[in-house]
């Protein structure tokens, strides 16, 4: 089960001008480890030391705290017993990792916004060798660190781009003509050109040129090229023209009435016919990590392309949210769907015509899928 907390900062806390505070916890058991993901107020600066004697890594996070609802969570049952979190008499947090029923561990910071990711892989042998985490900027091992042991090659990771619509079906139209066809195409381009250079990763494209592809088969490509990540770019419409931003999409139950309405309209299907059944985010627990990846590529993608966009434009950032798109429900790897700006407002129209805005975008859409595959890709190794 992956628990995930949110939270004010208690105010039974100590003064925290300049703290970093632990305000959100989640996990979760993957086939091969189990992910703990500390959200936190600022980026944070730690050491890790080893103790041999009793086989425990102990990770120091300077001038933190832990949330009190936080605190609450780590009496409740299901969270990992080889980790431990506590607070210091002073100013520090200490993580324990208890190397006795450890393989091996990484740790890893994120930023937009800020976490501390700790990936933690089970002992399957008595004789294995500890191995703790590759130094970042913020870290500072002590002596007697050592790297992770070399991990066998795993496949490419592969990541399917998804321009929507193409062909006979043009999308949203500007009052300028512009086709939300056209625009998406050269944005997923850009993308894939960004990823095949900076990453290790394999791009493909449910469409490289102006065709019809069904939803059905945009569907079928990703499943059966065994995905990793999907990606979905549209441009968004509103009959209100003032309208402007960007949204993030990830799959579930439409979060608001409009959410619906553009799930409605991507799916090319009535408003009515995406209720129930269509409504709902799956039960079963065999799509609880799928849903929860999801949210989190969600946030991850939309915090770096609003972070990036917001350098050069007035961005109106209307946050990440839910909706029973087909594209997401059926796929089996976490998926987004990224409304990047209104075609329908005058403004953002022109800004899609533009070579310049373009790349932007599909630099802020790159740098999303780089920060959420950092830590991924940190552990096949």
């Amino acid at each position: 089960m992956f628990l995930y907390l949110t939270g004010k900062r208690p105010s039974s806390l100590p003064p925290t001008k300049g703290r970093t505070i632990i305000h959100n916890l989640r996990f979760h058991q993957y086939s091969d480890h189990t992910r703990i993901v500390l959200d936190l107020t600022h980026s944070p600066s730690y050491e890790t030391r080893q103790r041999k004697h009793d086989r425990q890594i102990l990770i120091q996070l300077s001038h933190s705290a832990l949330g009190s609802k936080v605190r609450k969570q780590l009496r409740q049952k299901g969270f990992p017993p080889s980790v431990s979190l506590r607070q210091m008499k002073g100013k520090n947090v200490l993580v324990t990792l208890n190397m006795a029923k450890l393989n091996s561990y990484h740790v890893l910071t994120l930023r937009n916004p800020h976490r501390l990711v700790l990936d933690l892989y089970p002992s399957f042998s008595t004789t294995t060798v500890p191995a703790v985490s590759t130094p970042t900027k913020k870290q500072r091992p002590l002596a007697g660190a050592k790297r992770p042991p070399p991990r066998k090659p795993s496949k490419p990771f592969v990541i399917v781009l998804d321009p929507g619509h193409g062909g006979k079906d043009p999308g949203a139209i500007g009052k300028r003509g512009t086709k939300e066809k056209d625009i998406v195409l050269k944005i997923a381009q850009q993308v894939k050109k960004m990823i095949t250079k900076q990453l290790r990763a394999k791009v493909l494209m449910t469409r490289t040129k102006d065709i019809f592809v069904e939803l059905e088969n945009r569907v079928q490509f990703a499943n059966s090229h065994n995905a990793d990540l999907f990606v979905s770019i549209h441009v968004n419409s509103h009959p209100r023209r003032y309208v402007k931003g960007l949204e993030i999409y990830h799959f579930g139950e439409a979060s608001d009435p409009r959410a619906l309405e553009v799930a409605a309209r991507e799916n090319g299907t009535p408003l009515d016919k995406n209720g129930p059944p269509w409504q709902f985010i799956l039960a079963d627990k065999l799509n609880d990590k799928r849903i929860e990846d999801s949210r989190e590529f969600a946030w991850t993608t939309k915090n770096a392309l609003v972070t990036y966009l917001k350098s050069y434009y007035r961005v109106k950032d209307h946050g990440v949210k839910t909706a029973p798109f087909y594209v997401l429900r059926m796929t089996t790897m976490p998926g987004i769907l990224a409304e990047v700006a209104f075609i329908s407002n005058s403004t953002e129209e022109k800004y899609l015509s533009s070579r310049t805005f373009r790349q932007r975008v599909a630099k802020g859409i790159f740098r999303g899928i780089q920060a959420y595959m950092a830590p991924l890709q940190t552990a096949s190794r």
